[in-house]
């Protein structure tokens, strides 16, 4: 029996984040800065057992069956609406509207609305052991763009386009997104050293999954449609935020790091009123008091996980403040590795 795993790592959002998301990147062109981690998205393809397709989602429990015609079914449970998404695109544009019978599984190392990019990198996942599974020559920008339009587009769900590429290339990228969906990749050569002393240098904090992310995104795609005004002027500093991000990180500088970061972040929440709350703010004041040089909240914003650069020697009095607070840290390395396939053999 054919049997096909895939893997997509999740990313950090560095600087940019927001300068992404259509109307912004097609009126201005968007910049992101950000770095694919050791934690994934999973998608398993097998050929099925019987004449119905199989859909699972196992990190939620949930799971659909149906026959042929019914892959459109009202009642299919809301989790397995992007297995589905993904398996109609795949058929419409490379199999000629062919459904054969197969049995996906999916499952994350994050939860949607972390703000990790889980939901983007899943559909990578799954496109990837998709194309790996019909034998189809799809490169890591063919991949991340169908990704894009599965989410954005055939199912109509709010955000931007940094994690699709981010899942399919992996390593540190300087991302340019631009009008009619033209993107560019610039893959960075950053010196090991440096990524260890990022790594050394950078705690991660799960505060619990965003309620807000898609309020969130709308409102910033309202504020990017409206001429002036300080959502905009935010929103183009986060932009050039990005490009001095990628040049402290090429040339190891670290104070330069940690104040772009902050800036960032002080930018970001000028986009959208629900980026932070009273429990963010918390976490911020508690964080900044015993160590952390530079705070953002990963992601869209409202929850998820919260990013905190410090001085690697107050990293273990940060930890033990943050671990008073109610929420989970997170060890990490980064990912030179983006989306791959391989066939198993059982």
């Amino acid at each position: 029996m054919k049997l096909v795993r895939a893997r997509a790592p999740l990313r950090l959002g560095l600087a940019g984040g927001g300068t992404d998301v259509a109307p912004y990147c097609d009126l201005h062109g968007g910049f992101v800065m950000n770095a694919a981690i050791d934690k994934y998205a999973y998608a398993m393809v097998q050929e099925s057992v019987d004449e119905y397709w199989h859909l699972e989602s196992l990190d939620h429990d949930a799971h659909w069956s149906a026959a042929e015609g019914a892959l459109d079914d009202a009642k299919m449970p809301n989790e397995v609406r992007l297995l589905a998404g993904c398996y109609r695109r795949i058929a419409r544009d490379y199999l000629n509207d062919s459904l054969p019978p197969i049995h996906l599984r999916t499952w994350s190392d994050a939860p949607p609305g972390s703000g990790l990019g889980s939901s983007s990198t899943l559909v990578v996942a799954i496109i990837t052991a998709l194309a790996e599974y019909f034998s189809l020559p799809l490169g890591e920008y063919e991949i991340a763009h169908l990704a894009y339009e599965i989410e954005r587009k055939d199912l109509g769900l709010s955000g931007g386009k940094q994690d699709q590429y981010a899942a399919a290339f992996g390593g540190f990228n300087f991302m340019e997104f631009h009008a009619e969906d033209r993107v560019i990749v610039n893959p960075l050569r950053i010196k090991e050293w440096v990524a260890q002393e990022l790594e050394a240098s950078l705690v991660l904090y799960f505060t619990g999954v965003s309620r807000e992310s898609a309020r969130i995104i709308d409102e910033q795609v309202k504020n990017a449609g409206a001429a002036g005004g300080r959502s905009i002027e935010a929103m183009h500093e986060l932009k050039q935020e990005a490009v001095q991000m990628k040049e402290a990180l090429l040339k190891g500088d670290f104070d330069a790091f940690a104040d772009t970061f902050q800036r960032g972040w002080l930018a970001k929440k000028r986009t959208a009123n629900s980026i932070s709350n009273p429990m963010i703010d918390e976490v911020e004041r508690i964080a900044m008091a015993n160590g952390a040089r530079a705070t953002k909240v990963s992601g869209a914003g409202g929850g998820g996980f919260m990013m905190f650069v410090c001085d690697p020697r107050e990293r273990i009095r940060l930890v033990r403040a943050l671990h008073g607070q109610g929420g989970k840290l997170l060890d990490f390395h980064f990912n030179p590795q983006g989306a791959v396939a391989w066939r198993a053999q059982r």
